[in-house]
């Protein structure tokens, strides 16, 4: 026998509710964490890699790490595109040299950030907009959203 739960219980919201509450929820939590896209934009595979850094911020740095709760740069990103089915290469050279170069002007949030000195890449993060980025910084740190702190950067958009 199944028994009704009294009027003005929580169960007579049921499944719809709960899932309309963890969403609201989820939106939510996008608007208190800086550099998450916008809910509309959440769906865009920018988006949706944003959201999967987002969500590594404080895992520690680890050289060679590709996670889950360990990364060094590349490592993020390898991990941040594969989660939404988008392949790069092991290191930051390869990943640039497998984007499409953008300038600075038309970056966009979801772009990868590459720090280079002469010809050679040797850091890389995600673009977050408002020139910040989230990335792996370096042994000792965690996974951080940081203002991009030189003009010297170049920027590659994943196809």
């Amino acid at each position: 026998m199944r028994m009704s739960a009294p009027s003005g219980s929580p169960a007579l919201f049921g499944r719809a509710a709960t899932t309309s509450l963890l969403t609201t929820a989820a939106l939510a939590a996008g608007a208190l964490v800086p550099g998450l896209p916008a809910p509309a934009r959440g769906a865009t595979v920018a988006g949706r890699v944003l959201e999967v850094v987002a969500a590594k911020q404080g895992s520690p740095y680890e050289y060679g790490a590709t996670g889950p709760s360990r990364f060094d740069c590349s490592g993020l990103t390898l991990y941040a595109f594969r989660a939404v089915g988008r392949s790069l290469p092991r290191t930051a050279a390869d990943q640039y040299q497998r984007t499409r170069h953008v300038a600075a002007a038309a970056r966009a949030p979801g772009d990868l950030v590459f720090f280079h000195h002469g010809d050679g890449v040797y850091h890389v993060g995600v673009y977050a907009g408002h020139n910040r980025m989230w990335h792996a910084p370096k042994s000792g740190a965690r996974v951080r959203l940081e203002r991009i702190w030189t003009p010297d950067v170049w920027y590659g958009r994943v196809r």
